[in-house]
């Protein structure tokens, strides 16, 4: 579970009910025709805006901001450089036990093409093919929440003139003005907080996510060319660090791999 989200919108409602409590009635504030008209409107356009397939992969998308535990550049960083260790202590087929432990897909096919003995251009296209195909599939995401983000705005106000030609009908009755004014701005209200609170956070927070992700990629690419270039492990682990700022860099404690006898615990800690 993200805590930063739970937290974000957690407080965010709480401080808003707050708020709404300390200035008047929160019972005022309950329509539900109005969020009928914005969320509803907001669906329907998003099926509009985007494929089928797409919309249906919503819930996927929140999982990633909800609960997706990504790794850790540290932690890769330190799986690359002991993978690097046992590779020039045993040679580059000596990684294939390693990469079958390897739970990130990413960085196990890239170690298996080195096994394999792809060429290193090539590796580095299949690698880097894949990380540009991931990162056309992260902003499809991101431009879905951003759509809703901009549609929910749009539909609370087409909701308060649907409320405003309502209230016209009846000039005739004064004492239903102010209440049919009211009740006509509830959607705009309904949209800002749609669009502000939910949909554009979700967003942002799927910007962050997909950076973050891409540059544990990079690192990874960076990593298995090091290793198939036969480097020194002490030479990647530096080289990699410079991916990562200074501060992230400290947190970095890569279990040098054992001199003989002791192989299988490094290869332990090569597993992601």
């Amino acid at each position: 579970m993200d805590r930063a989200t739970l937290l974000g919108m957690i407080g965010g409602i709480a401080v808003l009910t707050w708020g709404i409590y300390m200035g008047g009635s929160l019972s005022a504030y309950v329509d539900i025709p109005s969020f009928l008209i914005v969320f509803g409107g907001v669906i329907g356009a998003v099926f509009i805006s985007f494929p089928f397939s797409k919309v249906i992969e919503t819930s996927k998308i929140l999982k990633i901001v909800f609960f997706e535990k990504q790794l850790e550049a540290e932690e890769v960083i330190s799986t690359i450089v002991n993978l690097a260790d046992i590779a020039r202590k045993e040679g580059l087929l000596a990684l294939e036990d390693s990469a079958s432990q390897l739970k990130d897909d990413f960085l196990k096919r890239g170690i298996l093409l080195v096994v394999d003995g792809t060429d290193p251009e090539l590796v580095k296209n299949i690698l880097e093919t894949e990380l540009s195909f991931l990162e056309e599939r992260h902003k499809e995401g991101q431009s879905l929440f951003e759509t809703m983000g901009a549609l929910a705005p749009a539909f609370g106000m087409i909701g308060t003139i649907i409320g405003l030609i309502n209230m016209l009908k009846r000039l005739d009755d004064p004492s239903a003005v102010g209440p049919g004014m009211a009740t006509a701005l509830i959607t705009t209200f309904y949209g800002s907080i749609l669009a502000n609170l939910l949909f554009l956070p979700i967003a942002a927070k799927l910007k962050v996510r997909s950076k973050q992700e891409i540059l544990i990629k990079e690192v990874m690419i960076e990593g298995v060319l090091s290793i198939q270039a036969g480097e020194n492990p002490r030479i990647i682990e530096e080289k990699l660090k410079a991916f990562l700022a200074p501060k992230m860099r400290k947190n970095i404690n890569v279990k040098k791999a054992p001199e003989s006898g002791e192989i299988n615990a490094s290869r332990q800690t090569a597993k992601i």
